[in-house]
Parts: C-alpha cells; structure tokens; sequence
C-alpha cells in the first residue's frame, strides 16, 4: 500500500485527479468508480477543471457507482444517482449512458445486487477505484465486521448514519433509508487500481488502523493491504497518528516523476 501526504485536500483532489487524466489518455474508456460524499469533491472539481482545459477528452469515460441507496427512485434528488449526476458526470461531459450503478429502487434488491456484480465484470471491470473512509474505517457503506470478501449487498444503515445524512433530507430523520446497496470488499478488491482519500483530524485514527494495524473486519478499510495496487492519499491532518508517516513522505519524495500514483 503507498500512503501519500498531502499539504491539504485541494492537493489531493489535483493529485487523484492528475491520475485519473493519465488514465484516461492510456485508456480513453477507462471505467472510474466514484464516490459520493465531501471528501472526494476537490477530484471532481479539478478533473473537471482539467477537462474545461482540454488536458483530457472524457467523451468515451465510462463511471461505476459504489453505493446507492434502497427505495429511493433514481429520480429522487438525494439518491445517489442523481448526486453523481450532478457532481461528476455532467461536469465532465459524460453522458448516463455510459453509468453504472445498482438499481436500489428493484423489487428484488438482492438479484440487483447480483446483477450489478455482473455488469462490473461484463464491462472489463473496474479501472480505478476512488474511496473515502469513515470514522469507524468503513469503505462505501461496509461497516465494521463486513466480510472481506462480501460482494454486492444489502447493508443496514448505523441510526448515527442516518441523523449524519439527514442534512441531506431538510434535516428529517424520518425521510432518510434504512437501508443501502454497496458493493462489498470483495467486489471492491477487484478494482485494478484502488485509490483512498482521506482529509482531516477525525480520519486520523481510521487511516492508522487501515495503513499500519492488522487486516481485520474490524477495520474494512485495512483489507486494501491485500491489493497490489493500492493508494491512500491523505492531508497532514488525516496523517497525524501515522507512526511512519516520515517514511512515507521519503518515500514518495523520491519516486520517479513517470510513475504517478
């Protein structure tokens, strides 16, 4: 796993984002999977920065989801759906024909899970993987104790996830579900390049556990120490309990400028 400490999260945003474009230009319909969220905003805004500058033609980019909501119509605002809609796809250009995503709203939610699995291998798989991290070091909405090799599932929201979103709901509780699709461990795994985001103080403990502790459910965010190419881009703030955070800095210090992240 390389670790990556950056001065604040605009840098880590541009730094993903740069990776993102050298993708892109290597495979014009690379596969991103993105996720919802503030963390990874600064990439969208600087990929889509570097798409208005015509650094990088995203015209045949193809875009994953990572979670979405259960019950919610696709239409709805607040699902995720239209989130991304609003924050990465129209930004860059790409149209809905070239999205992936569960269908949360399905009669049977557990067969859309499956077929959803099936349409990321369908499509060549996932090329680049973006991530944040909670608190608790949960990845998309696999929460602590989560298989590590769960794949596309159902998940039942934490009643602290559902009061922290529901900013989301005109501040009613109520209106936010109880449950969730998230692609499981497993299925992130299979991502040929898994990139993690992470920005300020109260990550500082998940990112830890995730980088230097055991690989563990306890921590699901630690099972992307079992994958070769694994990127875990965090702010000063975010790095403070690191105990090799000077390595890390010496090391990407002096790796060669071609080989990105």
């Amino acid at each position: 796993m390389e670790v990556v400490i950056v001065a604040d999260a605009r840098s880590g945003g541009e730094l993903i984002a740069e990776a993102m474009v050298q993708l892109l230009r290597r495979k014009p319909d690379a596969l991103l999977g993105v996720a919802t969220g503030s963390t990874p905003l600064p990439v969208y805004e600087a990929l889509a920065a570097q798409v208005r500058a015509g650094a990088v033609d995203t015209a045949r980019a193809r875009i994953a989801q990572l979670d979405e909501y259960v019950g919610l119509p696709a239409e709805h605002p607040e699902s995720y759906r239209s989130v991304l809609r609003r924050e990465v796809l129209e930004p860059l250009g790409v149209g809905m024909e070239a999205f992936l995503g569960p269908d949360g709203a399905a009669e049977d939610v557990q067969a859309a899970c499956e077929a959803y699995d099936r349409a990321l291998a369908a499509a060549g798989g996932v090329d680049l993987q973006l991530l944040g991290i909670g608190t608790d070091g949960h990845i998309g909405f696999n929460e602590p104790c989560s298989s590590l090799r769960s794949r596309t599932r159902i998940k039942t929201l934490t009643e602290q996830t559902r009061v922290d979103n529901a900013r989301f709901f005109g501040g009613d509780v109520e209106q936010v579900p109880h449950h969730v699709v998230t692609q499981g461990i497993g299925t992130i795994l299979e991502a040929r390049h898994v990139v993690l985001l992470a920005t300020g103080e109260g990550k500082a403990d998940a990112v830890a556990a995730s980088v230097e502790g055991p690989v563990a459910a306890v921590c699901p965010a630690s099972a992307l120490q079992l994958h070769p190419h694994a990127t875990v881009v965090v702010d000063e703030a975010a790095a403070s309990e690191l105990k090799l955070a000077d390595y890390f800095r010496h090391t990407y210090a002096h790796k060669p400028h071609w080989q990105g992240i």
